[in-house]
């Protein structure tokens, strides 16, 4: 049975399908936003098969808790957080403690041309991929979503001065990987 409803005028409906696990209403949020969620998750996991499971584990998390939508917010938004805060959970599972040298982290800098214009979105998100999952949650977190340090320390419990080491860390090895990406598109 197929239902059409427009998203926009009849939000609270659509909602309140939602909350009553409508299978036509689930169907159509994860049709509708599949396309928009999927690459959030790919810049948070180490291949396709990983960002597929933080995207399905996150639509249950947002099918579980569409009673706490508040109708009049962006859902989009709603649902791209419950996306970042399921790809932390999965990093967390698979963490592993590494320790790193600090040193290095306060030395590294370079004027070298910026090779990123030279290159794809999908090659800079299979770079972003490349990094340690530790790397590029702490890349993710701080460039992209726009988080402070406090606030990506505080949410994979990390200190402060990790987060910053991290940061420089995957900043340098995407660098790498990038010019590396360059020289191959020189010769």
């Amino acid at each position: 049975m197929d239902y059409v409803i427009d998203i926009h005028s009849n939000e609270d409906d659509f909602i309140k399908a939602c909350v009553r696990q409508e299978s036509w209403a689930q169907r159509k949020l994860y049709e509708d936003n599949y396309s928009m969620l999927l690459p959030v998750c790919i810049r948070y996991a180490n291949n396709e098969d990983d960002a597929m499971d933080i995207l399905h584990d996150g639509f249950i998390k947002i099918f579980r808790n569409m009673s706490k939508y508040k109708a009049g917010t962006s859902l989009n938004s709603w649902m791209k957080r419950i996306l970042i805060n399921t790809a932390i959970d999965y990093y967390r599972k698979k963490k592993r403690r590494r320790t790193e040298n600090l040193e290095t982290a306060y030395t590294v800098q370079s004027n070298d041309p910026d090779a990123i214009s030279q290159i794809s979105a999908k090659e800079i998100l299979a770079a972003l991929q490349m990094l340690t999952p530790a790397y590029r949650m702490v890349f993710n977190l701080y460039v992209i979503e726009g988080y402070s340090h406090k606030e990506v320390a505080k949410q994979l419990n990390i200190t402060e001065s990790t987060s910053r080491s991290n940061l420089v860390k995957a900043r340098t090895k995407l660098k790498a990987i990038l010019l590396a990406k360059e020289v191959t598109y020189d010769r």
